[in-house]
């Protein structure tokens, strides 16, 4: 073979090019050889000592080999590893929730780590003695479940939720056969403040009511990425709300209550309230019906509120203007049946009158007019005939009417003949405030994703109930709602109850929609609040008089929160007379 063919054949590694081994190479084969046939020489002397101190050589060797692999690759991996990775500790089976904050990121919701306890009867010498130290160590762990894995044969789970010192006094313990593994616990800091809103998670860190459920896909990306998710309340608003319904609501001694304050021009729901309230730790000693959400599961025929609705369509379609005038003067009989005015004026009214007076002959005129169609058509454009676009699941649909012929139509009026719930209500409020445009709720900060707002009414409608709800506050049946400098305009609201087919007047309701500033550009910033009281013990037990005080005393509060200026009230009605600052409140209208 020719110098040049050795381009084309290589030699094997440690050899040269005439054949030959390297000096390395020929040492570490004859140290090869002198091992692989030490155990022949030592028995063919007879030297055993020398047999035994050449194996454990080799397995010195062996096991330095492998540890040495061993503590290189762990330190690459500390090194060198991704943050968080499995060699980092991680399970990578852990179902982390992400924290939930309000709007501003205060801790609403989060994970603390806790400890499941298992026991392997098998394992455990004195089954009794460990049976009595175990119940002296956790107390609340019952008797029957210890006794029954302790007869047992196999590995089972005791107790979940384990705290951190709970799991320290049992492994003092020093028991056989008890092992511990981790959970992801959900603790919701705040105790009873915004519960029926925030919800629950399980253990197996899925989200079970409430923004938990509503949002958990998102909550369970936001802790895999350790981030957040930022609800849209704000915990001051939140916390002034939970506070004024809770005073009102056993001042008037009522059955149940609700709150809810939002952002118009957005959606967002700043504040959500529901009374009596529970604490998610101790679920079991709720008093009952305080695990519901009243503000979008409660079901409300809302009286007079609905005149706002009525008016509205009116105005929109032209059937009416502010001095459009209805006979009071006597009761509007429809068949059989005659609607009466809890305040009677007796009297021909405008427009403006009847709704200051919350006249029920006026509203009934008015929707008869219009005509079923009309109706039906503004009452879904408001949002009334669908569960509230809010993201809560426990969002109920409405009780609607399967008739709409002229006696239920003077129903719908005045808000009777219809059952919605408070977040539906909030949410038309809103339209009507916000320059007419239906913007679904959202518990998301910013708003709905992918919310398309449009328009239900003109603007000029808009500007018109703004108007005619500032003059319902200062000279009409509002008086008590309003908050010095803040111009506040709303709608009071009194039903009652129908229980075994009959309306009961002493199981009623009172509520008061309301919303401030109503002044300004129709797209300026602008805030509702909601009040009611379900069933109030005390008398009377009107809107004007249960709800509307409550109104002014969260608004009076948040204002500063929410950046509302304080100012001189300079507001005249539609006709151009000049509003009084304050006047005596008169009688709502049922």
């Amino acid at each position: 073979m020719s110098v040049q063919d050795h381009r084309y054949h290589r030699p094997a590694p440690g050899v040269d090019l005439q054949g030959r081994l390297s000096p390395f190479w020929r040492g570490l084969s004859e140290l090869v050889w002198r091992l692989e046939h030490g155990f022949e020489r030592a028995r063919a002397d007879g030297r055993p000592e020398e047999d035994t101190r050449v194996r454990i050589f080799l397995i010195l060797i062996v096991f330095s080999c492998v540890f040495a692999g061993l503590a290189i690759g762990a330190s690459y991996k500390a090194l060198f590893g991704e943050a968080g990775g499995r060699w980092a500790g991680a399970n990578p089976d852990a179902l982390v929730r992400g924290d939930l904050t309000d709007r501003n990121g205060e801790l609403l919701a989060t994970n603390i780590v806790h400890y499941g306890l298992y026991l392997d009867p098998a394992e455990i010498w004195d089954r009794d003695l460990a049976f009595r130290q175990l119940r002296r160590a956790l107390p609340r762990l019952q008797a029957a479940r210890l006794r029954r894995v302790l007869d047992g044969d196999r590995r089972l789970i005791v107790l979940t939720g384990l705290t951190p010192q709970e799991k320290a006094a049992v492994h003092d313990l020093a028991l056989g056969g008890v092992t511990f593994e981790p959970e992801d616990r959900r603790a919701y800091p705040l105790g009873t403040s915004a519960v029926h809103l925030i919800g629950d998670a399980d253990t197996g860190g899925q989200g079970v009511s409430g923004a938990e459920l509503a949002f958990n896909d998102e909550i369970r990306a936001a802790g895999q990425r350790g981030e957040s998710f930022p609800l849209s309340i704000d915990l001051r608003v939140q916390g002034v709300l939970e506070n004024e319904l809770a005073a009102a609501a056993v001042k008037n001694q009522a059955k149940g209550a609700v709150g809810i304050v939002t952002d118009v021009q957005t959606g967002e729901v700043l504040g959500m309230a529901s009374w009596p309230n529970f604490s998610q730790s101790n679920r079991g000693a709720a008093p009952d019906g305080a695990t519901l959400n009243r503000a979008v599961s409660g079901h409300y025929e809302m009286g007079s509120v609905f005149k706002t609705f009525t008016v509205a369509a009116g105005l929109d379609t032209g059937r009416a203007d502010m001095n459009t005038l209805f006979d009071a003067s006597q009761a509007f009989q429809i068949g059989d049946r005659k609607i009466k005015d809890f305040h009677a004026q007796n009297r021909v009214m405008t427009l403006e009158e009847v709704y200051l007076h919350s006249s029920n002959i006026g509203t009934s005129q008015l929707a008869v007019q219009m005509g079923p169609d009309t109706m039906r058509d503004y009452f879904r454009r408001l949002g009334l005939l669908d569960a509230a676009g809010i993201e809560l699941k426990e969002s109920a649909r409405p009780v609607v009417p399967r008739r709409w012929d002229s006696s239920t139509l003077a129903s719908l009026s005045f808000g009777y003949g219809i059952m919605i719930t408070p977040a539906q209500m909030v949410q038309a409020m809103g339209a009507l405030t916000n320059g007419g445009r239906m913007v679904p709720l959202s518990l998301r900060r910013g708003g709905a994703r992918g919310a398309q707002p449009h328009q239900i009414v003109t603007e000029e409608t808009s500007r018109a109930i703004l108007e005619l709800m500032r003059s319902n506050v200062v000279k009409g049946s509002g008086g008590f709602a309003d908050a010095p400098g803040l111009r506040v305009g709303g709608k009071t609201g009194s039903a009652n109850k129908l229980v075994n087919g009959r309306y009961d007047p002493s199981r009623a309701l009172g509520s008061f929609a309301a919303v401030f500033p109503v002044d300004g550009p129709l797209d300026a910033k602008r805030y509702a609040v909601f009040i009611l009281m379900d069933e109030p013990g005390t008398y009377p037990k009107t809107g004007a008089y249960v709800a509307a005080p409550a109104v002014r005393n969260v608004a009076d509060r948040i204002a500063g929160f929410l950046g509302v200026e304080r100012r001189a009230d300079r507001w005249r009605t539609a006709t151009g007379e000049k509003i009084p600052e304050y006047q005596d409140v008169q009688g709502d209208g049922l």
